[in-house]
């Protein structure tokens, strides 16, 4: 079995004559390293994401979190070309569409995903959700083994997969995912997930960091922020790397995108994280992955 994912805190690279601000790195089962903190692209148009991710190399982001679904590829493909940015010094992840459910619909996808990226290589690709009710997803993780077989992806993970899920794969395949991209914010810590993410050597990714907004005014947020000098959004992202989870967010604004990205200047208490700890719910922003089965048509 894979050991659990380590972190460092290595300078990812040099850009027109500065030195990007030092960001942790995790180290995947496999030895790949992934910057802890990186830049999602969900829900940003495709005419406006190769403009979002150019702010984002600027401001010092080397790690780009996108996907099939998000029918932005492209347009980070264009960052990347545009960004003059060595593609060893970006680390990409994308995701395996829902609808890409036999093996050849889904190397067909991968194809079209590197086509769209303009690289040879994706840094990280995964499932983005088990579909239980819709397919195999053995025999979807076997093709992701296939895709991580030939060299053109560094590292294959999944998305919303729940212990049950990833059981299967340990029973009936042979690569452990690297990831899991989960749901992870103060209102739904995912303890159950994490834990058993992390006895298995696989690395933690949580989407909807700050629940999509919904715990920007929580009390416990406004008062740690007030303490700590920093906005709330600040410190929910910086709970989320104490606590080892890698997390991406995502905003077409300069501002936001550069507030973002200032969190290694601080740390919080030991009674600031449980304080935080203290708010779960149990409360999702988005689909339960038990029971989500929507294919684009």
């Amino acid at each position: 079995m894979a050991s659990p994912p380590q972190t460092g805190c290595e300078p990812l690279n040099l850009w027109i004559g500065a030195v990007v601000p030092v960001v942790p790195t995790v180290t995947l089962n496999n030895g790949v390293e992934i910057p802890q903190l990186g830049f999602g692209v969900f829900q940003i148009p495709p005419e406006q994401t190769k403009a979002a991710v150019l702010d984002a190399f600027d401001v010092g982001y080397r790690h780009i979190d996108t996907a099939q679904m998000y029918r932005n590829e492209h347009g980070v493909g264009e960052a990347l070309a545009e960004s003059g940015l060595a593609r060893d010094d970006v680390f990409v992840t994308s995701k395996l569409n829902n609808s890409n459910l036999t093996r050849d619909d889904a190397l067909a996808s991968f194809d079209r995903t590197l086509d769209a990226l303009g690289s040879d290589h994706v840094d990280l690709f995964l499932i983005h959700w088990p579909l239980l009710t819709v397919t195999d997803v053995v025999a979807r993780w076997h093709v992701m083994e296939e895709i991580y077989a030939s060299g053109r992806a560094r590292a294959i993970g999944v998305s919303n997969f729940q212990p049950h899920h990833l059981r299967r794969l340990h029973a009936e395949s042979t690569v452990t995912p690297a990831v899991n991209q989960v749901e992870v914010h103060p209102y739904l810590r995912q303890d159950d997930v994490r834990t058993f993410d992390a006895e298995h050597g696989i690395a933690t990714e949580a989407w909807s960091p700050i629940a999509q907004g919904k715990v920007l005014d929580d009390p416990v947020l406004v008062r740690i922020a007030e303490q700590a000098g920093r906005t709330t959004a600040q410190v929910t992202l910086r709970w989320h790397l104490q606590r080892g989870d890698i997390v991406f967010p995502k905003s077409v604004t300069r501002a936001r995108v550069e507030e973002n990205f200032a969190l290694f200047d601080f740390e919080l208490s030991d009674t600031d994280m449980a304080d935080i700890d203290g708010l779960d719910r149990g409360e999702r922003t988005g689909p339960d992955p038990d029971t989500f089965d929507y294919v684009p048509g």
